[in-house]
Order: C-alpha cells, then structure tokens, then sequence
C-alpha cells in the first residue's frame, strides 16, 4: 500500500460522515407538496417561464401516479410521507449562484467539505468540482485549461439561466420524463441544484469532474438534478459523493441524472453514497448512448434506510455499448435495492452487469435488473453476473433478472452465485496471523476489488473504508 493510501486509510471517515451542523437557512419552505410550493421554488431561483410550467405539469403527474407498493420484495415505503418532507432549504450564502473560492463560504459550510476533504481532493487530482448543501450549490469550480476548450461545468440553476437553449432541449424530455415514474414526476416538479456538463466535441477531459451533495437538516430532501451531454468523440469521467448524518426523523433523497452520450464518445458516471439510516434513496438515473457511445456506471451504494436505485442505459445507436459495476451493502434495518436497466436498440450494441452485494445483521440487499434486446438488434450481447456474500443466517440477498429478447441473434449470459463467508477461510486467515475481524475485512475487501479498482485511488480507498464500518456497525 501507497503512502498516499495509509494517509487516506488513518482518516477518521466516520467522523467525516457523521458530524452535523446547525441549522441555518437563508429561505426555506413549509413541509408538503403544492402548487404554491413549486411556484415558490420557481420564483426564488428566478426561472424562466417554461421551467415553471415543467414543474407544475410534473407536479400534476406526481398527484396522478400511486406509490409504487406492488413490485415484488420491493423496499417498505409506507413511512415515505411528502407532506412531512421539507422540500426546499436555501442555505445562508451570499452569492445565489455559488462561489468559486472556499475563503468565499460561511464558515460551518466551509467547515462541513474540508470534513469530508472536498478542497483538497479538488487540488490534487480534479478537473472542477461542485458542492451542494441542502438545496444550492455553494461552490463550483472548473481549472481554466478546460474552461478554455469549451468544456463547461457549473449548477443547474446557471446552466437555466446561461445555456437556456440546450437547457431546455435536454432537460427531462428525452432521457428521464417526469412521466417515468413517481418519482421522477416530484424530482421534476421540485428539483434543485446539481450540475451541468457539456463536453464539446473530441474534447478529452483527461481528470475527473466531481461533485459533492450533503444533507445536513433534518426531516429534508435533496432533489438535485445533474444533466452531462458529452459530443461526438469527447471523453469525460463525472464523480459524485453524497453523505447526510443522522436524525430521528426521515430524509428523502430523490435525485435525477440524465446522460447524452454522443457517438463515439465516453462518459463513465461514478457515484459513491453514503446516506444515514434514516434516509430514503430513490433515484433516476438514465444514459442514451449514440452510435458507438460508450456508457459506465460505477455505484457503491450504503447507509441509507432503504434504496431503489436501477440506472438505466438507452443504447441507440449501432455500435454502443453500456457497462454496468455496482456494490450494495446492508446492515441491520436497511433494504437496499439496486440493479441496471439496459435496452439495446440498436445492432451490435454490447452490455456487461457486474453486480456485488454484502448482507449482514439481518440486512437485506437484491439485485434488480432488466435487459431488454429488441427486434432487430442482431448481433448484439449482454452478459450479467451478480454476486452476493452474507455474513449470517439472519441476513438475506435476493436476485431478480428479467431478460426480455425480441431477437434471435444475439449471445445473452447471466450467472448469479450466493454464499456465506466460511468458518474455513476464517480459520485459514486466522493461522496467519489475523484476528477474526481483520479476516472477514479481507475477505470482503476481496470480493468488491473488480469495483474498487475501476475508481481512482481516493474514492478506492474511501469505499473500503467505509465498507470497513459498516462491517462495524460504526456507521449512522
């Protein structure tokens, strides 16, 4: 292991996630969902007429839509209540549209991302960098060299009011409509902040991009929407963390992610979440891929209460192809709910699912996923592997494929293993010298290295890390 690594590794993560800080807020909503409040919302970020009428026919459609209770061994959502759900807080910073310097921030902001080591991440290995708290992006950033190539990165609400017209062309039209789901339709009617990125042509962003979006009052929602368009041969990796600490009382993460993937172009999406065990992660995340577009999602998802989170990928054009690589893990009292949604519609387009999932003290995780080969997409092909290691009899992992092939010739693959941490590989690693808690460590550590190694070294040695706690049960 790196110097670099053992520095990261002696990190006290779990106060880095755990901390909280008082509340101070420069405007905010009543709890529940009207009409007058997405016209609130509307009117405080100043937008543009055609977003509110976006807002309110989402809003519409969100009233329309049941809760989604009939999915088979779905999460319990029944404790899901909008009209306790503060949807809107603004925080106490001057500048509307963020700032570019930290020195800029109040203090307990800017206390709150050197915690979770935000500043510094941005000086050694990143392109630009975005951090929201509550509902606003409070910080956004991008190193002039790309700035100087076209390459743009700022919040959604500067992208509204200073790229009105791709804006407004790609924004839940195409990719995520607020038609998709429940709540996609209350994401649309009351989203804020996220980021906009735009990728011109054969542009190569050879650093990361990353953001960063924390919680931090409780009985709150996020609703942050990140729209990435990357042209014809541009090439771009998008980071982004999540934390909140805990509360007594609910919090509801519903975000929105909406990826255009141009032809030949590249866009790996990597995602690192650690929520609180009081918080409710249900997510929308789509890709359309163009002809020969390549699409990643990396995704450790943790902490949170319960999460439905199945990103899905769109493979429209000949030639493109979708990879997927997830991690859940579940500790006592969570039900954590991932997967991967591929539709192939197009020929030759090619997909891999690698899914792992950790249960244990009585935790539940499934594997979700829907491979969809339509008419005439020949000589296509998709393989998909999930994995699922538990620690006890308590503990539970499921596993839920769904292949829909409307085409003869194609190669589909799936291969799904469960097992449990053996006494034997306990005691092996117990002969070498490690004590029990150190051989479990490894042996998990083991098994989610295909996906730790995808991601760069920070966020690598951050997932394990905070896998390691969980393991202890130290985390929220």
């Amino acid at each position: 292991m790196s110097s670099q690594q053992d520095e990261l590794k002696e990190t006290d993560t779990e106060a880095r996630f755990e901390f909280k800080k008082e509340e101070k807020s420069a405007f905010q909503t009543e709890k529940g969902l009207t009409e007058e409040t997405v016209r609130v919302i509307s009117e405080d970020k100043d937008e543009p007429e055609w977003m509110l009428e976006r807002r309110l026919r989402a809003l519409e459609q969100f009233q329309e839509m049941p809760m989604p209770t009939d999915w088979p061994g779905q999460p319990d959502l029944s404790e899901v209540d909008i009209d306790e759900i503060i949807p809107y807080i603004r925080p106490d910073v001057d500048v509307r549209a963020g700032v570019d310097d930290w020195t800029e921030l109040p203090d307990e902001i800017k206390d709150t991302f050197d915690k979770l080591g935000i500043p510094e991440a941005e000086k050694n290995a990143l392109s630009g960098v975005g951090a929201q708290y509550e509902s606003e992006v409070v910080y956004q950033n991008m190193q002039e060299q790309w700035e100087e190539k076209g390459v743009i990165f700022c919040n959604m609400d500067e992208a509204v009011r200073e790229h009105e017209e791709i804006v407004r062309e790609h924004f839940m039209t195409k990719c995520v409509p607020p038609s998709d789901n429940k709540f996609a339709a209350l994401h649309g009617a009351i989203w804020s902040g996220g980021s906009f990125v735009y990728v011109p042509e054969n542009t190569t962003v050879d650093m990361p991009i990353q953001a960063y979006f924390r919680m931090n009052s409780k009985g709150m929602g996020q609703f942050e929407h990140t729209l990435i368009i990357a042209e014809e041969g541009s090439e771009v990796h998008y980071i982004e963390g999540c934390s909140a600490p805990k509360y007594s009382a609910f919090n509801l993460h519903s975000g929105g992610v909406e990826v255009f993937v141009g032809e030949d172009a590249h866009v790996q999406y990597s995602t690192v979440q650690n929520w609180s065990k009081n918080t409710y992660n249900l997510n929308t995340k789509r890709a359309i891929a163009e002809k020969g577009g390549r699409m990643e999602w990396i995704s450790g998802s943790m902490g949170s209460k319960a999460t439905m989170l199945y990103p899905s990928t769109i493979l429209k054009g000949r030639g493109a192809s979708d990879n997927h690589i997830t991690i859940a893990f579940a500790g006592e009292g969570q039900d954590i709910d991932t997967g991967a949604k591929v539709y192939h519609n197009a020929p030759n387009t090619k997909s891999t699912v690698e899914s792992k999932s950790i249960a244990k003290d009585g935790g539940r995780t499934n594997y979700r996923g829907l491979v969809h080969i339509a008419d005439g997409a020949e000589n296509s092909s998709t393989a998909v592997e999930c994995d699922a290691l538990m620690f006890d009899n308590k503990s539970t992992s499921d596993t839920m494929p769904y292949m829909e092939i409307n085409e003869s010739k194609v190669d589909v693959a799936h291969e799904a293993t469960v097992g449990k941490i053996g006494d034997e590989d306990i005691f092996y690693l117990q002969s070498r010298g490690l004590d029990d808690d150190d051989a479990k460590q490894m042996i998990v550590s083991g098994f989610i290295e295909p996906i730790t190694e995808e991601l760069p070294i920070e966020y690598a040695v951050e997932l394990n890390r905070l896998v390691e706690l969980e393991m202890e049960g130290s985390l929220g």
